[in-house]
């Protein structure tokens, strides 16, 4: 197991080794407000890359991307061993509002959910603080059709 502490890290050094790999110049952005983990260097631009690692079963509570210039990559270190390679799912923000409709639509025409900026807000289900809670548990067999899609970051979308 990878300390907890260390997860996000270790899924965002992942992430840009992997795209480093692939000729995909990769830097990771610093602080604890950051609204991007990784920024990807393209021919003519920059992409902003967010990165959700696990090693458990589900992704908790992700809130997405919002953004045509943005990338979600789920890492899953799940049932891996120490040097094994994680699994790398990737997302377009199109791709995840697809996700989040098709996992939430019920709710979403109910009026239980509020999709803002691409977040799931869920009216219902408050947190400690009283707050709405915002994102979607994400497993595997949600995003299995996003394995490996390395394309969507070198095309930009």
């Amino acid at each position: 197991m990878i300390p907890k502490e260390h997860l996000g890290l270790a899924a965002e050094y992942a992430v840009a080794s992997e795209l480093c790999r692939r000729g995909i110049y990769a830097q990771l952005t610093l602080g604890t407000r950051k609204r991007t983990d990784i920024l990807a260097v393209l021919s003519e631009r920059m992409l902003g890359v967010e990165v959700k690692g696990k090693q458990d079963k589900t992704w908790p509570l992700s809130k997405g991307i919002c953004g045509e210039d943005k990338i979600l990559v789920f890492v899953d270190y799940y049932e891996k061993k120490k040097y094994e390679r994680p699994d790398f799912y990737i997302l377009n923000a199109e791709d995840w509002l697809n996700l989040v409709h098709k996992q939430q639509g019920p709710n979403i025409a109910t009026g239980d959910v509020e999709i803002k900026d691409g977040v799931p807000i869920f009216c219902k289900n408050l947190n400690k603080y009283g707050k709405p809670t915002k994102g979607i548990s994400v497993s595997v067999s949600h995003v299995k059709d996003y394995w490996e899609k390395w394309d969507k970051i070198k095309e930009g979308k």
